[in-house]
């Protein structure tokens, strides 16, 4: 028997906890259909989320991609179809991979990320573009963008040191509506490894106490640098990105096991830590940086 997982029409880091609840129940090896013919919106952490979960099962999955056209085009443009294709049976309508280019706000398609030559290739792809996106259109100060780019290395780096495994990264602008009614430039990081409770786990001496769980290894890792390896100046990576995004009212939130943690600026309203989530392999990262806008205009 094949259980049905909806996807929600708009699909982001809150509402991607919809798909979890519904997966929670089901073991590793239990037949699926991701079921996402009635969405119309998804994030890059949504698509890269969706990336993650197929390589969580035991028993390939299956995957019903959106019926509406632009939507499906979009997915496409933004490299979904192209992985996709190697993780689920894709079911209906697969529109042909168009690679993203000119205007498009596709500033990274959804690229795997396994070893440090990964990372500096991401990095070097999207310099050009980043330059463009955050000093013209984003009103940041021209230096922002090479801390921007170390930003996204570190951000990817977090999957060759720790993950265990591959992840996929993406970086998307937008214009944000709902939240902020200006532009933003959106970077995911997700991967299905080993999650931030188990890597630190694996330092060799490391106490545990009964209030270790995966919130208690998050607060660790962000909030106090805390590294599995023993060199002087490992574990601030996080560090670099969390001055980066409190410099541009930015706002970081990583999902790890049954956590999430954030980082959240006066725009946002999301919770600092939520605990009891659904379990969820690995680590979900994501970085929101919004257009500047001068303090007469506020």
């Amino acid at each position: 028997m094949t259980t049905v997982i909806s996807v929600p029409p708009s699909l982001d880091d809150q509402t991607f906890e919809l798909v979890l609840e519904q997966l929670a129940p089901l073991p590793a090896d239990a037949r699926v259909l991701v079921d996402a013919r009635h969405a119309r919106w998804a994030s890059p952490y949504g698509l890269t989320a969706l990336l993650t979960l197929g390589q969580t099962r035991m028993t390939r999955p299956a995957l019903a991609g959106p019926d509406a056209e632009d939507t499906a085009s979009y997915w496409a443009r933004a490299g979904f179809y192209r992985h996709a294709e190697s993780i689920y049976d894709l079911h209906g309508h697969v529109p042909r991979d168009r690679p993203s280019g000119g205007e498009s706000s596709v500033l990274l398609e959804i690229t795997p990320v396994a070893r440090s030559e990964d990372v500096h290739e991401v990095v070097g792809r999207i310099q050009e573009r980043a330059q463009q996106i955050l000093v013209r259109e984003l009103s940041l100060d021209p230096q922002s963008t090479m801390r921007f780019a170390m930003t996204l290395s570190e951000a990817c780096q977090n999957i060759v040191e720790h993950a265990g495994r591959g992840g996929w990264v993406a970086v998307q602008t937008y214009r944000w509506q709902k939240r902020l009614g200006r532009r933003v430039v959106v970077i995911a990081v997700c991967d299905a490894g080993i999650g931030f409770r188990r890597s630190l786990e694996s330092a060799h001496g490391r106490p545990r106490t009964a209030r270790w769980d995966d919130a208690m290894a998050l607060e660790e890792a962000v909030i106090r640098g805390v590294s599995r390896f023993r060199d002087p100046g490992r574990g601030q990576g996080l560090a670099g990105v969390r001055r980066f995004i409190g410099k541009w009212d930015g706002k970081l939130s990583i999902r790890s096991g049954t956590a999430r943690i954030s980082i959240v600026p006066p725009w946002d309203d999301d919770v600092p830590l939520a605990e009891g989530l659904s379990a969820f392999p690995g680590a979900q990262m994501q970085i929101t940086i919004p257009e500047r806008i001068s303090a007469g205009a506020r």
